[in-house]
């Protein structure tokens, strides 16, 4: 049955781009703590369909923010009351990650073929949110994930086209803050569904409570490594380090990643705190960068532009000393903003926008031999 299904040209082309689409939209998000009580939340940003154009958007306490309705008016709108710098694309403040200055952080991870939103209500107008503006939502409004939990069950995320897929995002977001508190928020028939996040990973589809049951199906690995045994007067022993982790899944379905994550975040190495806690979340996801064939075009903001791995970049947020660090595909040198430097009252109450790259190009230092 399977040679019959597989010489069928319409199958073999669904297939190819089903598994294309699901590499390409790859997010991996992992959370890891400090011996100084640092907490960071770390995560790639995988999209391989076209160049996502990301930039670095700082927006100060008291600008005014909507979200538009199916309908072409404002939906939910409010003034921004914690100053945050967030991750945009495509030349829209539309925040995909990002951090606030009282060290609340959240992203915006994929969730195709089980997001499910409501159809948007005029009679709820005040209180409807696009999923695309819900991480700047939470971001602007909320301190803790407590705050952002009791907000965002006051608010309704309807269903609204994104202008870049044609269709509602379907997405779902992990929210964490400086105290470890963490939070998965998932719209799922048309419901919304909350969890506490214990391992502080995500990935994507399908839901996150299906991952965590299916965690019981690894509960054999472990860090340390098999131990010698004697069969029939005969000694093994395992052929080099890692025999403890023998059966990780190593593919990039979201199953098999959620399945690392947790992996390697639950056996990472100690860390002092601070960038070292930064340095040793930028190491666990290098495991996690997507490839892609290399794409060029020369549009801007109209698809698909520059795309030289699905890992457009990858980010930490330090809550606690409110740091945020991030890498691109263009660029490994990792480049740190910090928000208790950033004089939110200095921008008059407008957001600043640019480019993550200054140059789309590797930073290479040239050592000369003297």
């Amino acid at each position: 049955m399977l040679k019959k299904y597989f010489r069928n040209p319409l199958c073999i082309l669904l297939i190819s781009i089903f598994s294309i689409n699901s590499m390409a939209d790859a997010c991996t998000g992992i959370m890891l703590f400090g011996e100084d009580g640092t907490t960071v939340r770390a995560r790639t940003m995988e999209w391989g369909s076209f160049d996502l154009f990301p930039e670095l958007a700082i927006v100060p306490p008291g600008y005014e923010m909507s979200s538009i309705m199916p309908d072409g008016n404002e939906g939910a709108n409010w003034s921004v009351r914690y100053g945050y710098v967030s991750i945009v694309g495509l030349g829209r403040l539309t925040a995909t990650d990002g951090m606030n200055e009282a060290g609340l952080s959240a992203g915006v991870f994929y969730l195709p073929g089980f997001a499910d939103y409501p159809e948007f209500n005029p009679e709820s107008r005040a209180r409807s949110l696009s999923p695309s503006d819900v991480v700047g939502y939470i971001l602007s409004n909320f301190a803790t994930v407590s705050e952002a939990r009791e907000g965002i069950s006051e608010v309704q995320i309807v269903s609204v086209e994104d202008e870049a897929l044609g269709f509602p995002a379907p997405i779902h977001f992990f929210v964490a803050d400086s105290s470890g508190d963490r939070l998965v928020i998932e719209v799922v028939g048309k419901q919304l569904m909350l969890y506490d996040a214990p391992l502080g990973v995500i990935t994507n589809s399908p839901t996150y409570d299906w991952h965590m049951t299916n965690l019981r199906n690894y509960l054999n690995l472990q860090a340390t490594g098999l131990p010698e045994r004697e069969l029939e007067g005969q000694s093994f022993a395992p052929l080099g380090a890692g025999s403890g982790m023998i059966g990780l899944p190593g593919d990039f379905t979201p199953p098999s990643r959620f399945v690392r994550a947790v992996a390697f975040s639950q056996t990472a190495r100690l860390t002092e705190g601070g960038s070292d806690t930064v340095r040793e979340a930028f190491r666990i996801l290098d495991n996690f960068n997507v490839p892609v064939d290399a794409v060029s075009e020369d549009e801007i903001h109209g698809l698909p532009g520059l795309v030289l791995s699905a890992t457009q970049f990858t980010s930490a947020a330090d809550m606690k000393e409110l740091q945020y660090y991030y890498h691109t595909q263009f660029n490994r040198r990792v480049r740190m903003i910090d928000l208790s430097e950033i004089d939110f009252s200095a921008l008059g109450g407008i957001p600043v926008v640019r480019p993550l790259d200054e140059a789309r190009e590797e930073d290479i230092k040239i050592i000369a031999v003297d």
